[in-house]
Parts: structure tokens; sequence; C-alpha cells
């Protein structure tokens, strides 16, 4: 398969957010918020397994590959309970703040590229709709993380 086919690209983008969360990961102390990373990062690992099997097989064979919806809903109430939390969003804001909560703007960033790369994909060959549904709330999950984290530390947004 060719470096530029689509679906290398789909999975490449994957494994780039998934380093980018690693490069989050490595400025956390937050034990809550860490243990959710490496929850995603092993799913966005099993994203990327059924991203590069074109017969969709892997996740028969490795229940670790496998993907669910439940996943999906996992993410939905991650960014419900920390929305809760918070002043609802009345503006647009520039990514910035603290250090941590501008790694997560910029892997927010980079999900919503794998988010695209996937619709590419998708135009011309099978993909599980789960998955685009994943990677869509999870960009979600990171935007509101990275208000989260700015909140924590007492960083003010800034509007644009």
């Amino acid at each position: 398969m060719r470096k530029d086919d689509p679906r290398v690209a789909a999975y490449g983008d994957v494994d780039e957010l998934n380093a980018a969360l690693g490069v989050v990961l490595a400025q956390s102390d937050d034990k809550a918020l860490s243990g959710l990373l490496l929850r995603v990062q092993r799913d966005l690992f099993a994203l990327g397994a059924q991203l590069a099997d074109p017969r969709a097989s892997i996740g028969k064979k490795r229940a670790k590959a496998s993907f669910e919806k439940a996943k999906v809903r996992q993410l939905e109430k991650e960014i419900d309970t920390r929305q809760a939390k918070m002043e609802p969003l009345r503006a647009f804001i520039l990514p910035g703040g603290s250090p941590l909560g501008s790694f997560l703007h910029l892997a927010r960033a980079v999900c919503r590229r794998a988010e695209r790369s996937i619709v590419t994909l998708a135009r011309d060959e099978p993909v599980d709709a789960v998955l685009l549904a994943y990677v869509n709330r999870l960009s979600d999950l990171l935007f509101v993380l990275a208000r989260y984290q700015n909140q924590k530390a007492r960083r003010t947004e800034e509007r644009w």
C-alpha cells in the first residue's frame, strides 16, 4: 500500500493523535485525566487497527481491537461531567492557556485532522460509523478538557 493511500493517511493521523496525547500525559499530574487519556490511547490503538484492516476482521480476532458504541457513550459521559463544572461557552475562544490546556487544544486539532482523513477514506471504502463517531466525540472531549484544565489552572480564556 502506498504511503499516500487514504487508509495509510487515516491511521497515520490517528497515530499522530495518540502521540499528541502522550505529550499531554507527560505534562499531567492529574490522575483522573491521566487515567482517562490512557484509556483513550488504548482505544486509539484499536481504532487504528480497525482502519489498517481493509477486511475489518481484526476486531473479531482480537478482543482488544474491537470497537463498540459504548466507547462513544463513555466519551459523552466524560464531556457532560466536565461541562457541568464550567461556565457555558458564550464566544469562540483562542487555543492556549496553561501548558496542559494548550497541549490539549493541539491534540484536539490533530484529532479533527484524523477525523477528516477518516471521512476521506470512507468516501471510497467502508468504515464503521462508530469509528467516526468516536473521533468526532473525542475532539469535543479534548476541547472540553482543555477548557477544564485552563479553568483549574485559573487561566482566563481569550475570546476571539
